[in-house]
């Protein structure tokens, strides 16, 4: 299926499924007030078609960070001007366009709590595209035919322009009396709740931040220990809650199709992903209950390379240039988490009997070829969550000296995804983590950090954000870049360097005359130019 039509018939899905039939017919009552119903209808399509349009970003970049295998060439390293053209396409022409629309309506309208909540998601956009690309059209773009050929921006520059807009976002959301910002009708990822989305606002900063400290780390120091100095204010709050965390959550309909992406292309007769052998056993090797929940194996004695006598866990290795034998119903699939899928109760035939957390121990389920109707569908895509909020709290302590306590706050990072995978599990239709597994697991990671030096101690704190961000392979591949962390398997037959950059899509180099006869050099100069915070 096309790669726009996913995006289009999610868009469309994920409208209906917020508003519901009788209110998407008759939101726009008021045919006098035209402008204030476009405002309920634009900011749920914005968070729709943003999470819809990183279908192959993601995708991507998790095939870098060897969560999974998007396609061969990417596997290694060898990137095209259409591998992420669908993502950039619909972001300029879907997602940030009409965000800019909501922004300059609603400031007409004095509409504060729609221009606040379009300017953080503008905010965490741009600065997400900024960590992609590097250097892209900014300020000139989204003027439609005033400037068809935008120029193309500092990253730098762009981030200083994003920390203003968060701060401005705030503001206007202090504009607006009351508990929420916009109708909980017209807001898929918080349903208007003002506190949430300040928490949203001052977590983006603190991400954003740690980012760029290798750029100014006395400006960054100086801003985490401003903003950990109120815990309540972030992502998570004082209690580690997961309730605050800035995710989209896809639906569970199949006509209209509004479930997650990987759920769409996995769950069905055709496949397009494998499974990345290297997370597969980084999971396995050190008893991480999650593998039951991140892989769902259709096979009990299928295994690398399509053999027939392991134990299921069939994935690829990275830089497997190989060609796909004929193996769609014994490669192992995305499981219960992140995308809706199956959940992996069957027994695994050489689990360590040593282990503690992945064991067999419960294991009565029966594996299966996977089908559409197969799991809920109802995935997630995380963006900030509780759990990144404290490993990047920790990270900080430890490279920063922030005064914040880095140990406590790997360890409830640790238990902050735990608690998100059990909890969203139990509720599609899987098994609840058992709550002493949880606190036996954290227990045993912070015995590793306990006995680590502090480069050692960075290494499991990264890790460990690794393990907790498989959903989200953007965020994974810029903190791999600004970290080297965690360590990666090296890939079997690379075409080319680690990417440290993406490719532009080829329809902008084409189309846009600002960049005069430099396209083809600036292309591939993205393989090996640094982003701004890359030192």
């Amino acid at each position: 299926m096309a790669l726009k039509y996913i995006a289009y018939t999610i868009g469309l899905a994920g409208v209906l499924t917020v508003s519901g039939c009788k209110k998407f017919v008759d939101i726009n009552t008021d045919p006098n007030n035209p402008t204030t119903a476009q405002l309920s209808l634009l900011l749920p399509s914005t968070e729709v078609s943003m999470a819809a349009n990183m279908y192959q970003l993601n995708s991507g970049t998790a095939t870098f960070m060897q969560y999974t295998v998007f396609s061969s060439g990417l596997s290694r390293l060898q990137q095209q001007g259409t591998s992420f053209n669908d993502s950039w396409d619909g972001f300029y022409t879907q997602t940030l366009n009409d965000l800019a629309a909501i922004i300059k309506a609603g400031a007409a309208q004095e509409q504060w709590g729609y221009v606040a909540v379009a300017k953080l998601e503008k905010a965490y956009l741009a600065s997400m595209m900024v960590d992609m690309w590097g250097d892209i059209p900014y300020s000139q773009s989204q003027q439609g035919q005033a400037n068809v050929s935008p120029a193309f921006e500092k990253g730098t520059e762009i981030y200083e322009d994003v920390l203003k807009m968060v701060d401005e976002a705030i503001a206007d959301a202090a504009k607006v009396t009351g508990t929420t910002l916009v109708p909980a009708t017209s807001d898929l990822l918080y349903s208007g709740v003002k506190s949430s989305w300040l928490m949203m606002a001052n977590s983006l900063k603190l991400k954003l931040y740690n980012q760029i400290r290798l750029v100014n780390p006395a400006r960054s120091a100086t801003a985490i220990k401003a903003l950990i100095a109120d815990p309540a204010t972030l992502i998570g709050g004082t209690t580690n809650s997961n309730a605050g965390d800035f995710t989209f959550r896809f639906g569970s309909g199949q006509n209209p199709n509004n479930r997650h992406p990987w759920h769409r292309v996995e769950y069905q007769g055709s496949k397009t992903f494998y499974m990345s052998q290297s997370l597969i056993d980084l999971l396995f090797n050190n008893d991480d209950p999650r593998l039951r929940y991140y892989i769902f194996r259709q096979n009990a004695t299928a295994g690398l390379n399509n053999s027939a006598n392991s134990n299921g866990y069939y994935g690829r290795n990275p830089g497997d240039g190989t060609a796909a034998p004929a193996d769609l119903n014994r490669r192992s699939t995305f499981g219960i988490y992140p995308a809706g899928g199956l959940y992996d109760n069957a027994p695994v035939n050489n689990i360590p009997v040593t282990n503690r957390f992945l064991t067999n121990n419960g294991a009565t389920g029966t594996l299966k070829v996977v089908g559409p109707t197969d799991g809920t569908g109802a995935g997630i895509m995380p963006m900030i969550t509780n759990a990144m909020v404290k490993f990047i709290r920790a990270e900080a302590a430890l490279t920063l000296n922030t005064g914040d306590d880095a140990r406590q706050a790997f360890k409830d990072g640790i238990t902050a995804h735990l608690n998100s995978v059990s909890t969203f599990a139990a509720a599609n239709g899987g098994a609840a983590l058992p709550a002493a597994t949880i606190n036996d697991f954290a227990a045993d990671q912070l015995l590793k950090y306990d006995a680590a030096t502090d480069a050692g101690k960075l290494v499991l704190v990264m890790t460990q954000k690794y393990i907790a961000q498989y959903g989200n392979g953007m965020e994974a591949y810029s903190d791999y870049r600004r970290t080297g962390l965690p360590l990666l398997r090296t890939p079997l037959s690379p075409l080319n360097t680690f990417p440290l950059r993406l490719y532009y899509s080829e329809t902008e180099l084409t189309a846009n005359t600002s960049l005069g006869e430099n396209a083809g050099a600036l292309q591939v100069a993205q393989q090996t130019t640094p982003v701004f915070w890359d030192k």
